[in-house]
């Protein structure tokens, strides 16, 4: 691994081996997501304590001011939504000229492992890896799960692997129960999505599940920027990724935070 790439990697995974990546990738699929219809007035306050940024090129250019020091994971899996018949049928809708002109520290894609267009995304998937080893520039998988597909061990693992093997340099999967067996099968290190926003107090939950069972941190954005108190989430879901803070005691940061 050459210096550049080593030099991204240590931007997104702080020194003490974990992150805290703040996903707000959603408009890409979803459009104006409930809580990012403005992004920038979501983003902002977020930034002091994430650890990157996972966004599209579009919302980076149009929302992001440049002098904004964090590291960005920019989304380069696109070309369905919500409202097709072929979700997640996805494929590369940015090139690498222009993720360098961004001067972005990793690159993250959708694969679809299982599904009626795997092959699809499997091979769009290794012409990123391939762009990433080039320029140095690290690769994030986004195991993407279908609508009918089931979100078990077994499948996320298999998954996970898939990823790896093709050249994936970190890994976004869901939690699961016996989510050891997900990492123990991924030779990469693994951020946990957070998914639909749920009560902060499981959310909290299961992120510390998650870094207890070998996940390297978390990709989360609905269950921050959807939170009653955004602010006050994301300082309790670093806690626990980056100070080992029980659940308890999470919740009980986003608690004294939210009345501050």
């Amino acid at each position: 691994m050459d210096w550049g790439m080593k030099n991204r990697l240590s931007r997104i995974i702080k020194a003490d081996g974990k992150t805290v990546m703040l996903a707000v990738d959603h408009g890409y699929f979803l459009g104006p997501t409930t809580g990012l219809e403005k992004p920038w007035e979501t983003i902002e306050p977020l930034v002091p304590y994430a650890d990157c940024l996972m966004l599209t090129r579009g919302m980076l250019r149009s929302c992001v001011p440049p002098e904004v020091d964090i590291p960005i994971v920019l989304r380069v899996s696109g070309g369905t939504s919500i409202v097709g018949p072929e979700l997640l049928h996805e494929g590369i809708i940015a090139s690498i000229e222009d993720a360098i002109r961004l001067n972005v520290s990793g690159l993250a894609f959708s694969i679809l492992v299982g599904a009626d267009y795997e092959r699809d995304t499997l091979l769009a998937f290794s012409e990123i890896c391939d762009m990433g080893q080039e320029y140095g520039i690290p690769v994030l998988a986004v195991t993407a799960v279908g609508r009918e597909m089931v979100r078990d061990a077994k499948y996320l693992a298999l998954a996970s692997r898939i990823a790896a093997e093709i050249g994936a340099h970190m890994v976004k999967t869901y939690y699961c129960e016996d989510f050891r067996k997900v990492v123990e099968g991924c030779p990469v290190p693994i951020v946990i999505a957070g998914g639909k926003k749920i009560p902060e107090k499981d959310a909290l939950q299961m992120a510390y599940n998650a870094i207890q069972e070998g996940a390297i941190g978390v990709d989360m954005g609905r269950n921050i920027f959807q939170s009653s108190n955004p602010q006050a989430m994301i300082k309790a879901v670093r806690a626990v990724v980056h100070e080992n803070a029980t659940p308890d005691e999470a919740y009980e940061i986003f608690l004294k935070e939210g009345k501050e």
